[in-house]
């Protein structure tokens, strides 16, 4: 097992308990063994996906620095989140090309963060990139994804990172135009907060404008450890999400 926290630095949760957070925020065993003994007590002790579900795994170039991609809002991230927002999209019958948008939206949202700290501005910064070089995106994926639903993608991606209550008067009307889009994806980005170094930025459901299923957060809660802990072991960005994502899903 490789310890990641960097020698004479104190580790993310210690840092975030002292509010010194750096801008950049791998994350290091001491914080990840935090968060595993920490697990909320009324998470299920074997949880899993219903099904394999969608996810896109970005490339490390798509993101403003190499140091950010593996950072804490950084390649694993977006993938994790991609995933969550495709099983959320399922779950609730969005048709096929709203699932696809929202895997494009959850591995694209964070891409153009500058650091890992308060980053105003940076949903806005991902959906005008992600719209210059959608071609690219999509043939990552590897499947044809409509315009108008990549244009959907974009204005969930432009607004995950403002809260409802905040919205500019264009930015509520981008939202009437694809609310479901902007709900799944402000849903799927919380989840995936059981990474952040202390339990009160972990996710608040209450916050959220759409209902999530009960084996979901166990389920995230278990793909975020077990990815990050593969990563933290030497595994690649690839290999440590297809084997956390293979844990959870039956007969995969």
């Amino acid at each position: 097992m490789t310890d990641r926290t960097v020698p004479g630095r104190a580790c993310l949760h210690e840092l975030a308990a002292q509010h010194r957070l750096p801008a950049h925020q791998p994350m290091d065993q001491m914080t990840l063994g935090w968060i595993t003994d920490n697990r909320p007590a009324n998470f299920d002790a074997a949880p899993s996906f219903p099904r394999p579900g969608l996810m896109l795994l970005p490339a490390s170039s798509w993101f403003t620095t190499g140091r950010q991609a593996d950072a804490n809002h950084g390649v694993r991230h977006n993938a994790r989140v991609s995933l969550l927002a495709a099983l959320i999209a399922e779950e609730y019958g969005l048709d096929g090309d709203d699932v696809m948008a929202l895997c494009l939206a959850g591995a694209i949202h964070d891409c153009r963060r500058r650091d890992d700290r308060a980053d105003p501005g940076h949903g806005q910064r991902a959906a005008t990139w992600f719209l210059r070089h959608a071609t690219m995106v999509t043939r990552a994926m590897g499947q044809e994804v409509p315009v108008d639903a990549l244009h959907r993608a974009a204005q969930a991606i432009a607004v995950h990172d403002v809260p409802y209550g905040h919205f500019t008067a264009p930015q509520q009307h981008a939202y009437e135009q694809a609310p479901h889009l902007v709900d799944v994806l402000k849903a799927a980005d919380c989840l995936d907060r059981y990474r952040l170094p202390l339990t009160r930025w972990w996710p608040d459901l209450a916050r959220l404008c759409v209902a999530v299923p009960d084996w979901l957060p166990p389920a995230a809660f278990s793909l975020m450890v077990h990815s990050e802990q593969a990563a933290l072991d030497g595994a690649a960005h690839s290999d440590a999400l297809a084997g956390a994502q293979r844990l959870l899903t039956p007969d995969q």
